[in-house]
């Protein structure tokens, strides 16, 4: 029986994974609590997704991040581990929860060494992120 649990996890995450796949951009976000995040003001971060990887790039077309990521959908909320293999914090890996609807997806990330957000708001060391897929904004 554990191997059809292993299993029906596995397949969930694989499926997970698919849904990720392609190019988002940032819609909003929220950092230690407030809204619209100063020291992001221009970024207009896309983020793509191919496999278990991600690209960060901003809009002047930088690569900002690079790295790769774990998920785990069977959890309430959903986890996601991100692991920056480029960038300001290469070899850092975020602890996260994520919620992907359709066409949206939101994360809520806690700084290295804190503990994972509970909830999609936040607090000190925290950032909150919702992207739309970008093929949805272009049919717009």
């Amino acid at each position: 029986m554990a191997k059809t649990d292993a299993k029906s996890i596995s397949d969930a995450i694989a499926e997970e994974i698919k849904k990720l796949q392609g190019t988002w951009k940032q819609i909003a976000c929220e950092k230690d609590g407030l809204p619209d995040a100063v020291d992001e003001l221009g970024w207009e971060p896309t983020s793509t997704f191919v496999d278990d990887t991600y690209v960060v790039t901003l809009a002047d077309g930088t690569i900002a991040i690079k790295g790769t990521f774990k998920l785990d959908p069977t959890q309430v909320p959903k986890t996601i581990d991100w692991t920056d293999t480029f960038g300001e914090d290469a070899g850092k890996t975020f602890l996260a929860i994520y919620s992907l609807e359709g066409d949206r997806l939101i994360f809520c990330a806690a700084d290295e060494g804190q503990e994972r957000p509970t909830e999609f708001r936040t607090g000190p060391g925290q950032v909150l992120r919702v992207n739309q897929r970008m093929d949805l904004l272009t049919v717009q």
